[in-house]
């Protein structure tokens, strides 16, 4: 369970899912009470249906989560997964026989907690076990024993292992940690809502207007508008503003976290390389940036802002992998009326005379007809594959096409007999696990010269030579588009009013009926969950107008 940092090179960025045959894992494995049959069908309908209310492309936890929604507010909805077995690329697979994987996502934080607690997810199954150390960096020095830097949630502990590189550094560190909650906090609002529709502000009668205005109150929070009347607004909510309405004063350099090199925030900060290097892994994983690419603050930011059972910022692993998250989900859409089905590749969106979504048809030549089409597939399958071109503006078009879905990710899932043993933290003699085997494992992690060498070596395309999925299996398999985790870039450009593309990133498609609920849309990739719930709303409020 170990992570590499950095890009395509496998040395610097392969996340590491370990899986060995020794006692304890195997003990652990067993007492998930995995099973492949549940695993794979868990929900599945007796009968698919030829006419439903609403039809979702692709059983990834996105979908699932649109389905259960729409299906809890009484949207007769069924979900359509051409694989064969449910999830996306948040799923368990038996790789190796006897072995079982989290294939392709492999941690658990930004999953939205409304979601956790609406769809009773815990009930539904779901067990999460905190990973705390969260990051363990072994270093190659010439020095006996080398160091390592071990970070988890224990501040006092963190600063004294930080204090090993730099005591100024240990001091510092509780002071970043806070600044980066803020603006966490300052951002959180964005997540689970639509973009802002600049477009419909201006539209309908005055009172349409002034109700439009609503929208704006996500980006007010976390643009830190402090606004007597709105702060008096809020506290007759709540005891105290929201946390983007106090946080007006650090605007400047928060912006400067969106918008500069990773690098260049970090150095702001800290003087130590394996403490800037380990950090800085969050913001180039998944992403084809370089620490020192401007921007890249974003993407560290994004893998910073989740919550696991209310602990902000921390991760965990989901008791019988992936998967399970997966099959908690869909037994909650289940539970709720839904029908899904594995094994059901759709084809294309039907269209009316009217250009408008009626359902779609599956490669087996079956036709389902449905009043609201959600997909959970990317932009480019959904809009490129699934739509014929002529039916989509040329403008909208040439936007998808020109998504930048680089990818540098690299995935490598191997069993071994026994637990990796590090010269700076070497194994028990009894073979227990230590607590750094339990935690994200950063290797060729000494300095951010490194991850930046990493991503050069990936835009010249040299993959490594082990057994690995790299961004063309991961797209054949999983259907990320140039394997893509995230279905596109994240970069400011790719991101809010941009994403999928500019006067559609409202969930909505220029196609009447259909909406994107996958990763490519807002708020972006992760198991967030928060695509799904917000599509789902949106095409709810559209069905109730038909």
């Amino acid at each position: 369970m170990a992570r590499h940092c950095g890009a395509m090179a496998t040395r610097i960025q392969a996340r590491l899912s370990t899986v060995c045959s020794s006692r304890w894992l195997q003990d652990w494995h067993l007492s998930l009470g995995l099973s492949g049959a549940r695993l794979t069908h868990a929900g599945a309908a007796e009968r698919l249906q030829r006419e439903y209310d609403a039809v979702v492309i692709g059983a990834g936890h996105n979908g699932l989560v649109a389905a259960a929604y729409l299906q809890q507010a009484g949207v007769r909805t069924a979900v359509l997964e051409k694989r064969h077995v449910l999830g996306g690329a948040a799923v368990t697979e038996e790789i190796v026989p006897g072995f079982k994987f989290s294939r392709a996502s492999y941690l658990l934080s930004l999953l939205r907690p409304q979601i956790y607690a609406e769809l009773e997810l815990q009930r539904h199954g779901l067990r999460v076990l905190p990973r705390d150390p969260y990051s363990f960096t072994p270093l190659l020095e010439d020095r006996s024993p080398p160091r390592s830097l071990l970070l988890g949630h224990n501040m006092a502990q963190n600063q004294q292992q930080i204090a090993q590189f730099s005591q100024k550094d240990a001091q510092a560190y509780p002071e970043y940690e806070a600044f980066m909650g803020g603006m966490v906090s300052a951002l959180d609002p964005l997540l689970d809502s639509p973009p802002l529709d600049t477009a419909a502000l201006g539209k309908g009668s005055l009172l349409q207007k002034l109700r439009n205005l609503r929208a704006l109150w996500p980006l007010l929070q976390a643009a830190g508008n402090q606004q007597p009347a709105l702060v008096q607004q809020c506290s007759s909510h709540t005891t105290s503003p929201p946390p983007g309405l106090t946080l007006g004063q650090q605007l400047p350099r928060y912006y400067e976290v969106l918008t500069a090199p990773i690098s260049k925030i970090l150095d702001q900060w800290f003087e130590s390389e394996p403490l800037k290097a380990t950090l800085a892994t969050d913001a180039v994983i998944g992403a084809m940036t370089s620490p020192y690419t401007p921007g890249s603050g974003y993407v560290l930011l994004h893998h910073v802002m989740g919550e696991l059972e209310g602990r902000r910022g921390a991760w965990g692993y989901v008791a019988g992998g992936m998967g399970a998250l997966s099959q908690a989900i869909a037994h909650a859409a289940t539970a709720r009326g839904a029908h899904i089905f594995a094994e059901k590749a759709v084809c294309h969106v039907l269209l009316g005379r009217d250009g408008r979504a009626q359902g779609v048809a599956l490669q087996d030549g079956t036709e389902v007809r449905s009043k609201l089409v959600l997909s959970n597939a990317s932009p480019q399958i959904t809009f490129l594959e699934l739509i014929p071109q002529k039916q989509l503006p040329k403008d909208f078009v040439q936007r998808i096409r020109q998504v930048d879905t680089r990818s540098p990710v690299t995935k490598i899932n191997v069993a071994v007999d026994q637990l990796p043993s590090f010269l700076a933290a070497p194994n028990a003699r009894d073979g227990q696990p230590l607590p750094h085997h339990q935690c994200s494992i950063h290797l060729n992690c000494e300095n951010t010269h490194l991850l930046h060498q990493a991503f050069t070596e990936a835009t010249h395309g040299h993959p490594s030579n082990r057994d690995i999925l790299t961004p063309p299996d991961l797209e054949r398999i999983f259907g990320l588009p140039g394997g893509n985790i995230f279905h596109g870039g994240m970069s400011l450009d790719q991101l809010y009013f941009a994403r999928p593309a500019p006067s559609y990133s409202g969930y909505r498609s220029p196609i009447p009926g259909l909406y994107l609920c996958g990763s490519g849309a807002h708020p972006g990739g992760g198991v967030m969950g928060a695509a799904g719930r917000n599509a789902a709303q949106v095409a709810l409020k559209d069905f109730r107008s038909l």
